[in-house]
């Protein structure tokens, strides 16, 4: 029987997933995400905590990905010319701007786990798109995780700078994301194709822009 994720790894693996998706082709829109929680040791606290929805917006090989939580807003963006990503964190009164360029992402997936990525033969259809089935496994934890991606909307380029899901050939619309207590359970509501403007995809004014070492100083190690 498979382990679930530890809360240490699913910590860092939710805020890596805002980074999670991939390039668009030809595709220029916004993918709104459903977010569940499943699991006996849900609360009714971390019901008002965690998000309840994940917007993706997509514009060539750039991607910004948002989520409300109770303490704040998390927004990613990665851009998959340069292999860079900005992380805005809104939150507890505080609005942080943390840049990374590749070889500081590099750095963080190499210390991060190892996985696996097994393509089966199975599909599903999800917002009109035909999603293929892909199993993620831990082979050091036992750890399996499920996923539907497509490549019609775009390719792996931007899941580059994340370490569960840099192999996954598309953007998911549909994966999970387990640990002791409980799994999140993303999927995908609508894929609507739109303009979308170049200021999406850079820090917004009022942030301070800071290193990780200090943020994690200012949230309590994290």
């Amino acid at each position: 029987m498979r382990k679930n994720l530890t809360l240490s790894l699913l910590i860092p693996a939710f805020f890596m997933l805002l980074t999670l998706q991939a390039a668009g082709k030809d595709f220029t829109g916004v993918v709104t995400y459903k977010i569940t929680l499943q699991g006996s040791g849900i609360t009714e606290e971390m019901k008002t905590m965690m998000p309840k929805t994940m917007i993706m917006t997509i514009k060539g090989n750039k991607s910004r990905t948002e989520m409300v939580m109770g303490m704040g807003k998390t927004v990613s963006i990665s851009n998959a010319d340069d292999k860079s990503s900005i992380t805005l964190i809104d939150m507890m009164g505080q609005k942080i701007a943390i840049q990374s360029t590749y070889e500081d992402i590099k750095e963080e997936i190499d210390k991060g786990p190892k996985v696996d990525v097994k393509v089966t033969g199975e599909t599903k259809n999800i917002c009109g798109y035909t999603c293929k089935k892909a199993i993620i496994t831990y082979p050091d934890e036992d750890i399996e995780i499920f996923v539907y991606y497509t490549d019609e909307l775009g390719t792996k380029d931007l899941n580059f700078d994340n370490p569960q899901f840099k192999d996954i050939n598309g953007v998911m619309l549909e994966f999970e994301m387990p640990n002791d207590q409980f799994t999140m359970q993303f999927i995908a509501t609508s894929v609507e194709k739109k303009k979308v403007d170049d200021s999406m995809f850079t820090i917004p004014d009022g942030y301070q822009v800071k290193t990780k070492d200090e943020m994690r100083g200012m949230f309590g190690g994290f």
